[in-house]
């Protein structure tokens, strides 16, 4: 069957909805690498272009700008003449090690605190912390480190968890503090000013960057960190690391306490392991706020 013929009988109902679906797909693509971005359908012109490149439905394979023929100086890399010494520069900046990144949402807190210092964790959420702390020591894991929130809530769960894993280092950071990454697609019932998104935006964007990429060059081993923060932050970074719209990360729900595991390969390929696993908690021990 011809290309017009499927597409003609496609529209008149005739063939399945798969050919349809087909014949669209072999229209123009984006091209690889670039960072143009078209508005798509009930979204506006300034939210496609500020939209990160690698989100438009494509793989970009130097997302985290560590691809190796990225980070060789381009003006030396023309002036090569030998394809050998090329090969072995660009091998000496190729990643070797895989990284496991476990994003940890705090536990439950005392929702009634006016401020930070007072929205520690309900009895049940320390509860909930012991229950993951157990959770992460039982994998029989080497943890590198636990980078965590600068806020009560997840600085709490952190020790708690800390308990389970002598000797595995801690470092606060105000990156991974809740707030609100980008406007939501579809939009929330209540308003936001679009001067949080701009400001929490621009930070939790940061903290992204400055944590969720591929192995150094130097490193030689698979390292596995924890990182405790907040559902909107972890929400976020999954949407970013898996290239997926960033706007959708109101659609995903996570449990306090709960587990979600990225993976890294050397590569620059992401994988979503777990997404908010709280399958080692009780029934009544589970909770979302």
């Amino acid at each position: 069957m011809s290309f017009r013929r499927a597409l003609a009988l496609a529209a008149c109902g005739l063939a399945g909805g798969s050919v349809l679906f087909s014949a669209v797909a072999v229209g123009k693509q984006p091209a690889r690498g670039g960072d143009a971005a078209e508005p798509r359908p009930g979204g506006s012109a300034a939210t496609a272009a500020a939209r990160p490149a690698g989100t438009g439905g494509y793989w970009d394979s130097n997302w985290d700008r560590r691809e190796p023929l990225a980070l060789i100086n381009l003006k030396k890399k023309n002036e090569e003449t030998g394809e050998e010494e090329l090969a072995s520069r660009l091998d000496h900046c190729k990643a070797k090690a895989t990284r496991h990144i476990f994003l940890i949402r705090h536990s439950q807190y005392n929702l009634d605190g006016r401020a930070d210092k007072d929205r520690t964790l309900t009895p049940l959420g320390r509860e909930q912390a012991e229950l993951t702390g157990h959770r992460l020591a039982s994998l029989g894991l080497k943890f590198d480190q636990i980078i965590h929130s600068s806020m009560t809530r997840a600085t709490e769960t952190t020790e708690i968890i800390s308990k389970h894993l002598p000797g595995v280092k801690k470092i606060s950071t105000d990156l991974l503090r809740e707030g609100a990454p980008i406007e939501p697609d579809p939009p929330v019932s209540h308003w936001k000013p679009e001067a949080v998104y701009y400001e929490d935006g621009a930070r939790i964007e940061a903290a992204f960057r400055n944590f969720i990429h591929r192995a150094d060059a130097k490193q030689e081993e698979d390292s596995y960190e924890i990182f405790v923060c907040h559902a909107n932050v972890i929400r976020y970074i999954v949407c970013r690391a898996l290239q997926f719209p960033p706007e959708g990360w109101l659609r995903m729900s996570l449990n306090n306490g709960s587990i979600t595991h990225l993976v890294i390969r050397p590569n620059g390929r992401v994988a979503l392991r777990t997404l908010g696993d709280t399958g080692f908690m009780p029934p009544d021990k589970i909770t979302r706020t």
